[in-house]
């Protein structure tokens, strides 16, 4: 007489639970990557958006294009003019004053001071610090640093002193930098 078996031994079951759960894992991981490179990408567009922004504003500007030189990397004060064209009671500002008034607006832009969940800001870079170089014959650089979220090389070893100072050496510190020439 012959015994069929029916059902399943709790070994087979065991099994393929043991399977199911090394391929959620994996699933897992692999979510958690994605969701990095996503954070990484996003910042670096967040950095091209912001270097080429100011870019524009020295272009609207070009009478103060030195002055634009410097390091940014603090939330600024509100400056005493606003020359937000947006807002129709605002003064005509002077090509210095517009200069101030850019140099507030960007380095808010960096800090995500114009996207806020609750008292965080969210929608600027992560630990961020700009130097520009704006020589009198139009030549610009711009370097944006901020801080990524995996440790790999200092992405600004392989650039010149001046974009390897911007910033502070880390592990973690990314680099975005835009050469050009405005006349």
């Amino acid at each position: 007489m012959e015994i069929k078996q029916q059902g399943s031994t709790l070994i087979e079951v065991l099994v393929a639970l043991t399977i199911l759960v090394v391929g959620l894992i994996g699933i897992f991981n692999l979510h958690l990557v994605a969701k990095r490179s996503s954070f990484e990408s996003f910042q670096q567009t967040q950095a091209s958006l912001l270097a080429n922004d100011m870019i524009n504003r020295i272009k609207l500007n070009t009478s103060q294009l030195s002055a634009y030189g410097g390091v940014y990397s603090s939330l600024p004060s509100y400056p005493d003019v606003d020359c937000d064209l947006a807002d129709s009671a605002s003064p005509q500002c002077t090509p210095a004053q517009t200069l101030i008034w850019d140099r507030y607006q960007w380095q808010l832009l960096m800090q995500g001071g114009y996207e806020r969940v609750g008292d965080n800001r969210v929608g600027g870079l992560d630990f961020p610090v700009a130097c520009i170089q704006a020589n009198a014959n139009g030549d610009v650089l711009i370097a944006m640093t901020w801080r990524g979220v995996n440790s790999t090389t200092d992405s600004a070893t392989h650039y010149s002193d001046f974009v390897q100072s911007c910033g502070t050496s880390h592990s973690r510190r990314r680099v975005y930098v835009i050469n050009t020439f405005i006349f």
